[in-house]
């Protein structure tokens, strides 16, 4: 079955990519000798490649489907990361950082495209992005630690050969996908980009990923839990988006999913109101289980909304709600430090809290007038294009 290729070939991405991306701050500071500068830098060209190449594949999966974009850009990265241990010059790191690792930034939002490109626009393509997305959420909570025992027994020769062997057989998976076929419709797809829809996601994932590392430091110094305690909590948080994402691919489709949608922003403003108030790990474990539910509505019915919303620009709408992801990424780290900085854990939680607020009141506004560009589609064919 085409869902379980699919489902294989995300979960393998994301094992690999786990495990690479939770030590490769490390690894530019303990091997290629990185300052935090340079650290940040490197990081930032790997996200502003990985955001270009991703909308340059979108475009053209849009105009000639194909499984070939998603295995060519997985085994770039592949290669890059096998060579990865054996550089140590910066500007040679950049080169790597904007072309084949960066590449591998693309991979994501193309395997989702792939899956509405061959499944349809029927009940089961629809409910193929919570699934991909339960799938990518069961590859991060246990590749971190495939990667540490990885990492303790080999160092990171051994880690980044064992990402780039799963990167690997990621892209044979792939093949075995059914080859997409062209898209018709009886319009047009709308041309104009849905501005506040997409500021609407980038602010959830700036307060998301500033969130994540004032959270850390709020519990360990400002409420004097252990280290271990931020591991309890984020373990919670995982394992209620992956339950909270299969529960989105049974939800009725008669349910509204903009409603769906506010509810996760609503769930994930909740959470850092809890947070802000706790004084011990109870109400920070409860927390996180409204985080996790936010995380998991916004993250894959989001996804799910873009591309019926932008129907049958599926390339498009997949990689504009990725991209989206990464500048929240790119700015929250900037943000947060500043924040921390300046006005303490508490407050930087709150600010998280009111910057997510402001993005479910970019959604509830964009999404009327946004819908209003919708036109009709006709189902997708197979064709021999691979």
């Amino acid at each position: 079955m085409p869902v379980v290729a699919l489902f294989a070939a995300v979960l393998l991405l994301g094992v690999a990519d786990s495990m690479i991306n939770s030590y490769i701050v490390l690894f530019g500071a303990d091997e290629a000798g990185l300052t935090p500068i340079r650290i940040g830098v490197w990081s930032s060209v790997f996200a502003i490649a990985g955001m270009t190449i991703s909308w340059w594949l979108g475009r053209r999966f849009d105009r000639r489907p194909a499984r070939r974009y998603a295995v060519v850009v997985i085994l770039l990265g592949a290669a890059g990361y096998l060579v990865l241990p054996r550089v140590t010059s910066f500007p040679v790191l950049l080169l790597m950082a904007a072309t084949v690792l960066g590449a591998m930034g693309a991979a994501f939002p193309q395997l989702f495209t792939l899956a509405r490109a061959v499944l349809g626009e029927g009940a089961a393509g629809q409910r193929s992005a919570p699934l991909l997305r339960t799938a990518w959420s069961l590859a991060w909570a246990g590749g971190p630690l495939l990667g540490a025992l990885v990492l303790s027994r080999g160092g990171y020769d051994a880690l980044m050969q064992m990402a780039a062997a799963v990167f690997v057989l990621c892209a044979l998976v792939v093949l075995t996908v059914p080859r997409p076929g062209p898209v018709t419709t009886v319009h047009p797809a709308p041309g104009g980009t849905p501005v506040l829809l997409t500021a609407s996601v980038t602010l959830f994932f700036t307060a998301m990923f500033a969130g994540s590392l004032a959270l850390p430091l709020f519990v360990t110094r400002a409420l004097d839990q252990g280290p271990a305690a931020v591991g309890v909590l984020y373990s919670v948080c995982a394992a209620v988006e992956v339950v909270a994402t299969l529960g989105l691919a049974a939800v009725p489709e008669r349910v509204s999913q903009r409603t769906l949608i506010l509810g996760g922003f609503g769930s994930f403003v909740c959470y850092f109101a809890v947070t802000v108030v706790s004084t011990g790990m109870p109400m920070l474990v409860a927390g996180q289980v409204l985080r996790g539910v936010g995380i998991a509505v916004v993250g894959a019915a989001g996804i799910r909304y873009f591309q019926d919303l932008l129907a049958p620009a599926t390339g498009r709408a997949t990689t504009l709600f990725s991209n989206a992801t990464t500048a929240g990424l790119l700015v929250s780290g900037v943000l947060a430090g500043v924040a921390v900085d300046r006005f303490g854990y508490r407050t930087t939680l709150l600010l998280c809290g009111v910057t997510a607020a402001l993005g479910a009141v970019a959604f509830a506004l964009g999404t009327p007038a946004a819908e209003r560009l919708r036109r009709p589609v006709v189902h997708s064919g197979r064709s021999s294009d691979g």
